[in-house]
């Protein structure tokens, strides 16, 4: 689990309320049990209209997604492809029947590549079916992570209707003056929650899941290109120093690292 997810959602929370309470408000002040109702409810319903149920249903496993992302060690995945390009250059393409049958840990993205070289498929045809699911795949993502952006844009506007629908009840009983300041308060709530779960909540996490999609997306191009280097048959080095224009800085220290290791 990525704890940073709870720790920054928990911060920002109690960063806001924090400020609250110190220009004297009280937390208490801070429940709304009418507000959460027209804020929550109505950005859940506003969402549910806006996409179709499968999409909604997703929910819950996109959530999990956040709270638990895709590890992805582009230097080790590079140092991979460099070591099975030595054994199909020593042994054949068809030895990568092996590596496929005795890794069950092999992620089924590269396993899927593989399997298509030992088939002898065309490269280009490969390319085509790779990239075909690493689009279908990189599109549910987006769709997950514009759901919880959707919400974003939904909470504030409901808001603004649960204050107004307060500020209605206020001014159709204005002959109760004294408890006049606790019912503008409690229909201000509405705005706060509004405004508040789309910028500590809904937008940081359609976000999140935007940057997850973008590194899978890396990964799986980076995938790609390796697999169709080694079906070409181009030297271990030479697929390492292509494959080596993924990196950032901090990841080609690692690689070299880790390569210097490996070859001693």
């Amino acid at each position: 689990m990525d704890i940073s997810v709870i720790i920054f959602m928990i911060f920002g929370i109690f960063a806001v309320t924090a400020g609250f309470v110190m220009d004297g408000g009280h937390i208490a002040a801070l429940a709304g049990g009418a507000a959460a109702v027209i804020v929550f409810g109505g950005t859940s319903g506003a969402v549910g209209l806006s996409f179709p149920i499968d999409v909604i249903k997703r929910i819950p496993k996109v959530f999990k997604v956040v709270l638990n992302p895709r590890k992805t060690d582009l230097a080790a995945l590079i140092l991979y492809f460099k070591d099975v390009s030595y054994k199909t250059r020593k042994n054949g393409l068809l030895s990568l029947e092996g590596e496929i049958s005795n890794d069950p840990n092999l992620d089924p993205f590269i396993k899927k590549g593989l399997q298509l070289v030992v088939d002898g498929v065309d490269p280009q045809a490969v390319r085509d079916i790779l990239e075909l699911e690493l689009e279908s795949t990189s599109e549910r993502h987006k769709e997950g992570a514009s759901v919880f952006e959707s919400a974003g844009g939904y909470a504030p506007t409901m808001g603004i209707i649960g204050t107004v629908m307060g500020m209605v009840h206020i001014l159709g009983s204005l002959t109760d003056t004294a408890s006049l300041g606790g019912k503008i308060g409690s229909a201000f709530l509405a705005t706060l929650y509004g405004i508040g779960s789309a910028n500590l909540l809904w937008l940081p996490i359609g976000n999140r899941l935007k940057e997850q999609d973008a590194k899978e997306v890396k990964e799986k191009t980076l995938i790609v290109e390796a697999i169709l280097y080694i079906q070409e048959g181009i030297n271990p080095n030479t697929i390492a120093e292509k494959l080596k224009g993924f990196l950032n800085k901090q990841e080609l220290l690692k690689f070299e690292g880790m390569d210097g290791k490996a070859e001693l």
